[in-house]
């Protein structure tokens, strides 16, 4: 049974040496790629040429939502379904709407944060193919990996040879 290849998965032992290789893979024009390291690397986005997420953009908008919606669930109830003058007050009284309103805007914002943080990042994926290499169990202790999928348009028959001149550990080929 032939098994399909996913990708190249580099091994290496700091840091510095993944974000440099990451860096030149970057120049070299791979895009496709990624990065697994046992702590956050906050170069890695940079070398990897990652963009910025629109994740805030959402979570501005979910939190406007929200607001829009506390405030129109407060006018509808006191002043369309159920107006009620208590001691001659006004039926929308603004101050009194705020902590709801506040509380939706907060709701709603927090909701939107964390699932399109999970939609955004492909979230729940209990399977990755880089699984099937033994050695990336390493990633969550000590080794840091670098992965060039066979998607990417530039991935050919020289990519090996490219990999290995980053100077990794090992390279490994990773099967779906």
């Amino acid at each position: 049974m032939e098994k399909n290849l996913y990708g190249l998965l580099a091994e290496f032992d700091t840091p510095t040496e993944l974000v440099d290789a990451a860096n030149s893979v970057r120049e070299a024009g791979y895009t496709k790629t990624d990065a697994f390291s046992p702590f956050p690397l906050h170069e890695i986005d940079e070398a990897l040429g990652i963009k910025k997420s629109i994740l805030p953009v959402l979570v501005f908008f979910g939190g406007i939502a929200g607001l829009c919606l506390g405030l129109g669930l407060q006018i509808f109830v006191h002043y369309i379904d159920y107006p009620l003058n208590v001691g001659g007050r006004p039926y929308l009284t603004w101050p009194s709407f705020i902590p709801p309103s506040y509380e939706l805007t907060i709701l709603l914002a927090g909701f939107t944060a964390v699932f399109g943080m999970l939609f955004l990042n492909g979230l729940p994926r209990p399977y990755h193919p880089v699984f099937n290499v033994p050695r990336f169990a390493l990633a969550t202790r000590e080794k840091f990996f670098l992965l060039i999928e066979t998607a990417d348009p530039k991935f050919d028959e020289n990519t090996r040879s490219f990999m290995e001149s980053l100077k990794p550990q090992e390279v490994f080929d990773v099967e779906e």
